[in-house]
């Protein structure tokens, strides 16, 4: 049995119905991320492990135990809420100390959890400081060592970096993964940045409309989508999307814009024949060949971004779709410069055009 369970968990306020048959097991010790969209049902289902919230339907298991007829202070959970939620009147000490002491847990007990908590952070020197003399990053650092001082068997984090600038961002959740590697806490970690998600994260729930459209690790999510949503969502820049049909004449193909693609190489999960169909390839797979390769297919260029170390080339082919592409920063190409460029098959994802699932 798995440590966290969720099983036909279904969620709706009033008429609507927000979490929809969600299933997960979290094995222990594994860091998980929610990501997705606002609105997406990823914090109701952090809710509802928490206890804030109680499933419509379903069941909720930690350690072989049944969670729903526990009140939130029964679940021996820690919470990091996007607002940093520190007792204000508080020094860093005791706001650290909060737990420990509704625990009632034994002074001299207290200030040496209190003491290694600190360390862990890093902010042993700050213990006498308030919240308002620290900067967002340490106020959340703070919240951190309150959240897993009482030794939680599950530790959830709600979006706890959304308010911090980049830089900081890096640098905390980098933090945050270090900490809960080295204590070895059952993690749920919600965000809508996915590269938070990909970063830090064992597996990744990629949510839509409250669903789990794809459960999976960081690898799998990028490189499998399972689902045309998920591969929007998740990369930056975006995959390209290209409309057409699957054809199997001469081999399997996806003809597109009067430009056959070769499938040769391909996994497929379900292969139709002459059916309408989505291809998906991610920027960084397109790659600049000769004119008199076999699978070259031609593009025009209609605008080159320097991005740095490297440069995002937008072309269109002969219909109008529009794609990009990444290549060298020191690219001689212009507007309205036809280039050739191959599409490699084990790079595709082809995707069903009315259900979005992967093909």
């Amino acid at each position: 049995m798995a440590f966290l369970e969720l099983t036909h968990i279904k969620k709706s306020f009033g008429d609507i119905q927000v979490v929809h048959d969600f299933n997960m097991k979290i094995e222990k010790g594994e860091f998980v991320s929610f990501l997705g969209p606002s609105g997406c049902g990823k914090t109701t289902v952090l809710r509802m492990i928490a206890g804030f919230e109680t499933p419509t339907a379903g069941t909720l298991m930690i350690n072989g135990k049944d969670q729903r007829p526990l009140k939130p202070n029964q679940r021996n959970i820690g919470m990091v809420f996007q607002a940093y939620a520190l007792f204000p009147n508080m020094t860093v000490h005791d706001n650290v100390a909060f737990g420990l002491k509704v625990a009632g847990m034994s002074k001299p007990d207290i200030d040496k959890r209190v003491k290694e908590m600190l360390a862990l952070i890093k902010l042993d020197h700050l213990a006498a400081r308030y919240p308002y003399q620290m900067s967002g990053g340490q106020q959340q650092r703070v919240a951190l060592a309150r959240a897993i001082a009482v030794k939680p068997q599950v530790l959830l984090l709600d979006e706890p970096l959304s308010a911090l600038d980049a830089k900081i961002r890096i640098s905390l959740r980098e933090e945050i993964r270090a900490i809960q590697q080295q204590l070895g806490i059952t993690t749920v970690f919600v965000t809508h940045d996915q590269e938070e998600a990909l970063s830090i994260s064992d597996r990744i729930v990629v949510m839509n409309g409250g669903r789990a459209d794809q459960i999976g690790t960081p690898f799998e999510i990028y490189n499998t989508p399972a689902t045309r949503f998920v591969a929007s969502f998740v990369g930056s820049p975006a995959m390209n999307f290209l409309r057409g049909r699957i054809v199997r004449d001469g081999g399997p193909a996806f003809i597109a814009a009067d430009v056959r693609f070769d499938l040769n190489g391909y996994a497929f999960r379900s292969l139709l024949s002459d059916a309408p169909a989505v291809l998906g390839i991610r920027p960084e797979h397109i790659e600049i060949t000769g004119s008199d390769h076999p699978s070259a297919v031609t593009a025009r260029v209609e605008l080159v971004e320097p991005m740095g170390a490297d440069a995002l080339i937008w072309c269109r082919l002969t219909d109008g779709t529009a794609f990009s592409f990444r290549s060298d920063a020191d690219i001689q190409a212009r507007a309205g410069d036809t280039l050739a460029l191959r599409f490699p098959a084990e790079a595709f994802s082809l995707f069903d055009d009315q259900s979005g699932q992967r093909l």
